[in-house]
């Protein structure tokens, strides 16, 4: 984005201040998701009974309003539990929340969710955290800084070409993929979280990831700037990177990984949309 070379040192003062606000929220919200964890809270289904959310949801969410908004009432509010009323449009800039990234692992006692807080400028993210409470991991990045886990720098994974990748990827995608690629392409359990699978990228742990479509800004605006920063990228089908804050809220299929790895995902892709 033209904006992001021409940000001041001010900026990056905002956006570092924004960072640690964020990072503190988190904790608090996932120490209040987590008064809830192995303990059955009270369940609702969303989306023609396609989605849960429980009270932890509401609770975690609760929690970061009354922390957020209170410290920047002049930016915008986009959150999976808050209902949308528009207002974040004519903002700016905007927190991006998802108070349970994987409500599901969370509802069947699994340590794969996470506090997702991502703070975006002009429809990009600046500063970003993902808190995993159960795990006792936060991975957080600012713009023009590196990525963190638990305070430490974080890196995509480096693995040669030659040798296979490992890829958080459906069975039935790689299926279609052709027989040139699969054999770089060595398949992980499902990770049910989408923010943590993209963070996974980012710190090395699997190689990457292919994001199914009608994934949302909440799910994604955080890791996107972490995987960023760790030498990674999420982009749509024609390399681009996702914009946020946008009147539809939900994105088409994207990759996350390392340039190389990243173009073999898109050209394996491709060739199945085409085929």
């Amino acid at each position: 984005m033209d904006w992001i070379a021409e940000m001041t040192d001010e900026d990056t003062a905002v956006w570092r201040s924004d960072l640690g606000l964020i990072a503190d929220a988190a904790r608090q919200a996932g120490d209040v998701a987590l008064g809830y964890f192995n303990r059955s809270p009270e369940v609702w289904w969303k989306n023609e009974g396609r989605s849960p959310v429980s009270a932890a949801d509401f609770a975690a969410n609760q929690k970061l309003e009354s922390i957020l908004r209170a410290a920047r009432p002049d930016y915008g509010w986009l959150s999976e539990e808050t209902d949308d009323d528009g207002d974040r449009l004519s903002r700016e800039t905007l927190f991006i929340i998802d108070p349970i990234d994987g409500t599901r692992a969370f509802l069947a006692g699994q340590e794969l969710w996470c506090v997702s807080i991502a703070v975006v400028r002009r429809g990009r993210p600046v500063a970003g955290v993902l808190y995993a409470p159960a795990l006792e991991e936060l991975y957080e990045a600012v713009e023009g800084g590196v990525a963190l886990k638990n305070g430490r720098p974080i890196t995509v994974s480096t693995t040669p070409l030659d040798a296979p990748g490992r890829f958080a990827i459906a069975e039935d995608v790689l299926k279609a993929f052709p027989e040139a690629l699969k054999h770089r392409i060595e398949r992980v359990r499902h990770v049910p979280s989408l923010a943590y699978r993209i963070a996974m990228v980012a710190d090395g742990q699997i190689d990457g990831t292919f994001v199914k479509h009608n994934s949302h800004d909440w799910d994604l605006a955080a890791a996107d700037l972490i995987l960023e920063r760790a030498g990674g990228r999420l982009v749509d089908l024609h390399g681009e990177a996702p914009l946020y804050n946008r009147i539809q809220v939900s994105h088409g299929e994207l990759c996350a990984a390392a340039a190389p790895r990243l173009a073999d995902l898109l050209t394996g892709i491709g060739e199945r949309r085409d085929s």
